[in-house]
């Protein structure tokens, strides 16, 4: 996982430029691919798009280059500033850090991000999409929105939690292989040592402390209790 927020921000770039080339794809293969052959009567959907001077977007047709621009543009600066801080944080009401296993809380997390960032990205999506050239109406906006979470959501989890996520914490191991590796040694020393020297450095390493650190009061205050219960007990007698 990410210790800073420079790494956080090479993740979600990793992320981000990953996943908005698979939903272009997504979109204009998988789910209006066949729709794009049968109007320009083209064999393919790349020749199609080309036919039709490009994808519809804004009202008008832009390249395919430019589709992925803006959309990692929005999904990047979305991603960083609501996606992945809500999504720790929701995963924190529901796992524990310190007690359930890496796997789970980092899949709480890819859940709580899919959560989040389908439907804003798919409500993005039905303004950029809209088509303009027949009115605008709210109602025809908030069903295309809806049409496109239903679209998206499913691919956005399997896609997310089954290949995306696994491949970037591949790259991301590989280009911050020498922090990851210092990291760990320090940390194998300061448990070797008996005691957790250094401080935490991102926020699950600081719950994970703070849980730590409740834990060990309530044992205290549980020894107390029973020390000052077998003290009355002795008086007692």
């Amino acid at each position: 996982m990410p210790k800073n927020q420079f790494q956080r921000m090479v993740f979600a770039f990793l992320t981000v430029i990953i996943t908005v080339h698979a939903y272009v794809f997504y979109s204009l293969y998988v789910i209006n691919g066949n729709t794009l052959m049968q109007i320009t009567g083209e064999s393919n959907v790349l020749a199609a798009i080309r036919a039709q001077g490009g994808v519809y977007m804004f009202g008008q047709m832009l390249p395919i280059w430019a589709i992925v621009i803006i959309e990692f543009l929005f999904a990047y600066a979305l991603e960083n500033l609501i996606g992945s801080p809500l999504s720790f944080r929701l995963a924190c009401r529901v796992f524990d850090p310190r007690r359930n296993h890496p796997m789970l809380f980092e899949s709480a997390i890819i859940c709580a991000t899919v959560g989040i960032m389908c439907p804003s990205m798919s409500f993005l999506a039905a303004w950029f999409y809209y088509p303009y050239y027949n009115g605008f109406h709210i109602l025809t906006l908030l069903a295309n929105w809806l049409k496109l979470i239903c679209f998206n959501f499913p691919f956005a989890y399997f896609s997310q939690m089954f290949f995306i996520q696994p491949f970037v914490r591949v790259i991301f191991k590989l280009l911050f292989h020498k922090q990851i590796e210092a990291r760990t040694e320090a940390q194998h020393e300061a448990e070797a040592e008996g005691a957790k020297t250094m401080k935490p450095v991102d926020e699950t390493e600081a719950i994970a402390d703070v849980w730590k650190r409740i834990g060990e009061i309530q044992e205290e205050l549980a020894h107390e209790r029973r020390q000052r219960k077998k003290i009355q007990e002795e008086l007692k007698r």
